[in-house]
């Protein structure tokens, strides 16, 4: 089977951790970059991928990279790219989005039109014909110009991986489910141990959580756009890798994941989402006050993302609520807590400074992972 590049993008700041889920699942790691890691893999993999995956935004097949600081550069670049490997004569083809960073060429219109216009060409000669009927599957392009270096890369994902399909029901300000499942595994946190989440909105840490205690593949139950790119991914290697993904999972666990929030309309939306994402069972939601927060247990986790104080009411009420938290959080014995957070004093307000305190963009919004690390276990 042909091997080829896929790249990745990602949240900023996560790298690392999509990198290790690429490792972890077979394959190659050819280059990391702010906001995306590349790897080499066949047909095959874009299918595994796109199932298995929980931290990726997407995935894109590599077509080429080349330099443009002009557009008759973009245009030249664009028509040497091997389309005909990947783009029937029937495909509809089209760039769908592009971002330039640093580069000679911003106007975002004109390289969608100038590349478009590229691709015709190279295909027409390829193909013999003048007019595309474009009737068939579809082949959306995305491209990075960055520091004029152009990257361009066919959309295997189509909508975002991070649309897991069970959120049908959004609390304010929801994290991507992405983006939880990325800080639930910068954590040492296991499917044997404890998990709350006092603040949880529409349940998206807890959700992720019980999917990973599960082995749930995010995407098992979804569509993506390469699923009728029958010219290079057979059909049957999207059968062979759900049937992986089902062979694996468990859901016949035991877990202690916790999801409080002190609003009982939000608390029935999560546990609605859990229901759709089938984990309804493995969590336990509870209309709650984080002053309320306590566990009998030890060694446990708090993963949350407590509110940020968007709005000018909601920032006079920041400093006792994080106050609070850290006082709850000193009651219980030899657990560890993650939280995210764009409210610069909340180290202050904790009253500890974070073990360790590493910097995320949520969408666009600059927030800290702070990272308070308690004592592991006793071995067994």
């Amino acid at each position: 089977m042909d091997q080829f590049e896929i790249i990745a993008p990602c949240h900023f700041g996560l790298e690392a951790v999509l990198k290790r889920e690429i490792i972890d699942l077979g394959y190659e790691i050819s280059e990391v970059m702010d906001g995306r890691v590349t790897f080499i893999g066949d047909a095959d993999a874009v299918c595994r991928m796109n199932i298995c995956s929980r931290t990726a935004e997407r995935f894109l097949v590599k077509l080429g990279s080349f330099k443009a600081e002009s557009f008759e550069e973009l245009f030249q670049g664009t028509k040497a790219l091997p389309l005909e490997q990947f783009i029937p004569k029937n495909g509809k083809f089209w760039v769908t989005k592009a971002a330039s960073i640093k580069s000679a060429l911003v106007s975002v219109p004109d390289i969608q039109s100038v590349m478009k216009k590229a691709m015709v060409e190279r295909l027409g000669e390829v193909y013999g014909i003048k007019w595309f009927e474009e009737d068939g599957a579809s082949y959306p392009i995305r491209v990075f110009i960055n520091k004029d270096e152009v990257t361009v890369g066919l959309d295997a994902s189509g909508e975002s991986l991070h649309k897991r399909g069970y959120r049908l029901l959004k609390a304010k300000a929801p994290l991507q489910e992405n983006l939880a499942a990325s800080l639930i595994m910068l954590t040492p946190w296991k499917k044997d141990r404890i998990l709350v989440d006092p603040f949880c909105g529409s349940g998206t840490f807890a959700i992720e959580a019980a999917m990973m205690a599960a082995n749930i593949a995010p995407g098992v139950g979804r569509e993506f756009t390469s699923m009728k790119w029958d010219n290079f991914i057979p059909k049957n290697l999207w059968k062979d890798a759900r049937e992986e993904a089902l062979d694996e999972e468990d859901r016949h666990i035991k877990t202690d994941i916790q999801a409080y929030d002190i609003d009982a309309d939000i608390i029935k939306a999560a546990r609605e989402n859990a229901r759709l994402a089938g984990v309804d069972d493995l969590i336990h939601f509870q209309v709650r006050d984080v002053a309320d927060l306590s566990h009998p247990g030890q060694y446990g986790f708090i993963i949350t993302n407590p509110p940020y104080g968007e709005r000018l009411e909601e920032k006079e009420n920041l400093p006792a609520l994080y106050k609070t938290i850290g006082e709850r959080y000193r009651q219980l014995k030899n657990w560890s807590m993650y939280l995210i957070t764009s409210y610069e004093d909340a180290q202050r307000y904790i009253g500890r400074k974070a073990d360790k305190n590493r910097k995320i963009y949520n969408g666009m919004l600059k927030a800290y992972y702070l990272q308070y690390m308690g004592p592991k276990p006793p071995r067994r």
